[in-house]
């Protein structure tokens, strides 16, 4: 009871001056700009006292680049914080902190990954590597907006504090930072629990270890005295998970808690020796505590355990939990022992006609057992009718016999979850073949086939090698004739469609040029194209909009193929109709029906505020178009950038879906992708920054943002607001909701919208829905448009996260 008021009392005083001691401590401010390249020799931002480091870092020899914070005054440089997951950049690579975010930038392909999408923020104003080994993104009053403290991957360190429903991930080795086998997860219910996960999946599957806090924990606290603990709500201390009497501060130890590739959480401590492990290298890190007591008992589950399946798991206070191959048996991967072990002989034969069980044997290994996976039990019998039972069983790879009760266990591979329990008495048989027969057999075999064969064997391989090369010959000469007649066929004319089976008109680059009046008339211009207005003579002076891509970048190809087979082979009321192409020579140009009414970012953010029953229809009618695309085409598509830009609307102000130049498409037996970053900053989904699989729920995520600004008749984010309450829509409308005053929404508003409330409310209520930051409790389009159609019912939305990306 001392010890928990005592640090009661410490957690207090602690969060009454945190904000002086944020203030005060010495930042070494990144100015918006800077950059470290990766290269050789290290590149990073330290702190003030040079104890912690943030930059590229070379994983082994050959290996690629890690950015990540580390210990920079000892000879490990140990990692505490990586990013992207923990990917591997290549030399040359740089990351960046500039006003349109805070990214890494690779070298090869140019393509940016963004490490935090809070860094879009307005007020940014400086980064820093601070003592504590946080790194930080503040505004000018040194307000953190962003902090890695938030945002931990395997390790939590002094002054750390976790909340509920914050995860660690093991990595997966001690070389190899991305996602591993197990996690630590502090609940929402305030259980602080270990979990293997279903791996390469990083979702949970079974708990191995817990401080049963249910309904009390509320935050994980790794104090300044090197102590961890899980207090409740006003500060109590509910379970302490690491202390020690013999611990000195902070200020004599560096000091690290980090879940491990092994699935144990282990608190360690390195003296710093007054300097002297830079200048002599010596010290290391030593364990002060670790969870759970025995990781090798800890998982009884089917699962790999911590060494994989096949395995011999043996704990060290230490270091690593030790694995070993039983005998007949060897690592799967030299680099990786917890990958697991295979068999280094050919399997027992199943079949009667020719029985081999002879030709294998037992290798006695004491007090070793793998408990899961039993599948034939007998008791009680002798230990040699034990033996022979397995070894007249093809499927039996282990014989457990237990003594004192004569009890007999089958096991089968894989083996689960092997151990070492010298405190029981019992023997494991392990069967394997006899005198290396894997080798003999492979030569007996191939020397039985030499002798008898030879002859024949030899004119055989010489004419189907004579028959190659005449083949190959051929090939070559006709491979060159048709490449050189289709390269005068393409000089002549370029004009074959990009896509086979899509009826589209094929226009020649003089067409366009004659419809466009040498394209007079700029409509609007994005990343890579211009679109300008244009007439088609041939088509009783039809209106059409011409998109030309710019010149030829590197992803012009993509993008053209892209929007060409995703548009073109669609057809529904809101979505706009590609009419046809240009792709002659350098010459990349899309043809489209012409929208009369311009882009709905025009005609909601202009100068007259169209009326709430439009709004409502512009709404519906682009929902029920990603609903078209997502459930009702061939093949699946993820629009990838849904905004006011690419809604553009008819002589009916129709809503009409357009630009479908980074969609992806999904077969039919797809549900998600995984790949580089698309869309537009405000609009994408929080899975694009966390290299997580996207699904359709990330159009679904975009199109909740587009619902408020149809809603609210304003932008996602302005600047130049007089309340800063106001600036983020999200967060100022969910306020609204919340506190009934929905008529600050619409205070500009017509008549019919005030009128309207009730359907506004229930608006904004399918828009909450659509923007949480967990896709899979967002809903799916066809619901969506059920419930703005009146045909579902809405349930009362949760508070969405407010970690939105915006754009200036």
């Amino acid at each position: 009871m001392a010890f928990e008021l005592t640090y009661s009392l410490c957690f207090l005083l602690i969060l009454l001056h945190l904000p002086l001691f944020t203030t005060s401590q010495p930042y070494q401010n990144i100015s918006l700009g800077s950059s470290l390249v990766a290269q050789d020799d290290d590149s990073a931002w330290l702190s003030p006292s040079g104890e912690f480091a943030f930059g590229f870092r070379r994983i082994g020899n050959d290996g690629g680049f890690l950015l990540a914070i580390r210990f920079n005054k000892i000879p490990e440089k140990t990692v505490v914080w990586s990013a992207i997951n923990g990917s591997l950049f290549q030399k040359g690579s740089t990351v960046e902190f500039t006003e349109d975010g805070f990214f890494i930038k690779d070298f090869e392909t140019g393509d940016r990954q963004f490490i935090c999408y809070q860094t879009a923020v307005t007020g940014v104003a400086y980064a820093a590597m601070l003592d504590t080994g946080n790194f930080v993104l503040a505004n000018q009053n040194s307000i953190n907006l962003w902090e890695s403290f938030h945002y931990p991957t395997n390790t939590i360190l002094p002054t750390q504090t976790l909340s509920r429903s914050t995860v660690l991930f093991a990595s997966y080795s001690e070389t190899n930072y991305s996602k591993g086998r197990f996690q630590l997860n502090l609940q929402s219910d305030g259980n602080l629990v270990l979990y293997t996960t279903n791996f390469p999946l990083d979702t949970p599957n079974y708990p191995y270890w817990s401080t049963h806090t249910n309904g009390s924990g509320f935050q994980f606290i790794f104090n300044m005295s090197g102590h961890i603990f899980v207090t409740d709500i006003n500060g109590r201390i509910v379970y302490t998970v690491s202390e020690s009497d013999k611990m000195a501060s902070v200020e004599d130890y560096y000091q690290r808690a980090t879940l491990d590739s092994d699935g144990v959480f282990r608190h360690y401590v390195y003296h710093k020796s007054n300097g002297s492990v830079v200048e002599t290298g010596t010290g290391a890190w030593s364990t002060v505590s670790f969870q759970p007591p025995n990781i090798c008992t800890a998982m009884d589950n089917k699962g790999g355990g911590p060494c994989g399946f096949n395995n011999i798991c043996k704990p060290d206070d230490q270091g690593p939990t030790i694995c070993q191959c039983p005998q007949g048996y060897t690592s799967i991967d030299g680099n990786d022992e917890r990958k697991g072990c295979k068999q280094n002989f050919i399997p027992q034969s199943c079949d009667e006609s020719s029985p081999d069980s002879h030709l294998f044997v037992f290798t006695e290994m004491l007090y070793i057992d793998w408990p899961s996976g039993d599948y034939e039990h007998f008791q009680p019998v002798e230990e040699d009718w034990c033996k022979k039972s397995c070894l007249d069983d093809c499927f039996c790879a282990v014989a457990i016999y237990y003594n004192d009760g004569q009890d007999c266990y089958k096991k089968g591979i894989p083996l689960f979850n092997g151990r070492n329990g010298n405190s029981t008495a019992w023997k494991s048989f392990i069967k394997k073949r006899a005198d290396n027969s894997i080798k003999e057999r492979a030569d007996n075999c191939t020397s039985k086939y030499v002798t008898k064969k030879e002859i024949s064997a030899l004119v055989l391989v010489g004419s189907v090698l004579m028959l190659i090369i005449s083949n190959l010959i051929i090939s070559i000469i006709t491979y060159l004739f048709f490449s050189r007649l289709y390269s005068k066929q393409e000089k002549m004319s370029d004009l074959y469609p990009v896509v086979q089976g899509i009826n589209l008109k094929r226009f020649t680059y003089l067409d366009i040029k004659e419809a466009t009046e040498g394209f007079k008339e700029e409509l609007g211009r994005g990343g890579f194209a211009t679109v300008f207005k244009g007439v088609l003579a041939s088509d009783n002076g039809k209106g059409v909009a011409v998109k030309r891509l710019d010149s030829m970048v590197r992803e012009n190809g993509f993008e053209f193929k892209a929007e060409v087979s995703t548009i073109g082979g669609t057809n529904h009321k809101n979505l706009v109709k590609l009419l046809g192409f240009c792709n002659e020579g350098q010459h990349r140009i899309l043809v489209y029906e012409f929208m009369t009414n311009g882009s709905l970012s025009s005609y909601l953010f202009g100068n007259s505020r169209p009326s709430w029953y439009q709004r409502r229809e512009i709404a519906v009618g682009t929902a029920r178009g990603l609903r078209y695309l997502h459930e009702e085409c061939s093949s699946q598509i993820i629009h990838c950038d849904i905004k006011p830009q690419n809604i553009l609307l008819d002589d009916s102000f129709t809503a009409r879906i357009a630009d479908f130049g980074v969609a992806k498409l999904l077969k039919m037996d797809q549900t998600r992708t995984t790949t580089r970053f698309r869309g537009t900053k405000g609009y994408v989904a929080p899975e694009w920054f966390k290299s997580l699989p996207v699904t359709v729920k990330a159009d679904v995520y975009s199109f909740g943002i587009l619902l408020l600004e149809i809603i609210c008749c304003r932008k996602h984010y302005e600047e130049n607001m007089q309340d800063e309450e106001q600036m983020i829509l999200a967060d100022w409308a969910y306020d609204c909701y919340e506190q009934k005053k929905l008529h600050l929404l619409i205070k500009n508003d017509d008549d019919e919208a005030k009128e309207d409330i009730k359907n506004m409310e229930l608006f904004l209520m399918i828009s909450f829905w659509c923007i949480q930051e967990e896709p899979s409790q967002r809903p799916t389009m066809r619901n969506v448009t059920l419930m703005l159609e009146g045909n579902l019912e809405v349930s009362v939305p949760p508070n969405p996260s407010s970690l939105y990306v915006l754009s200036k």
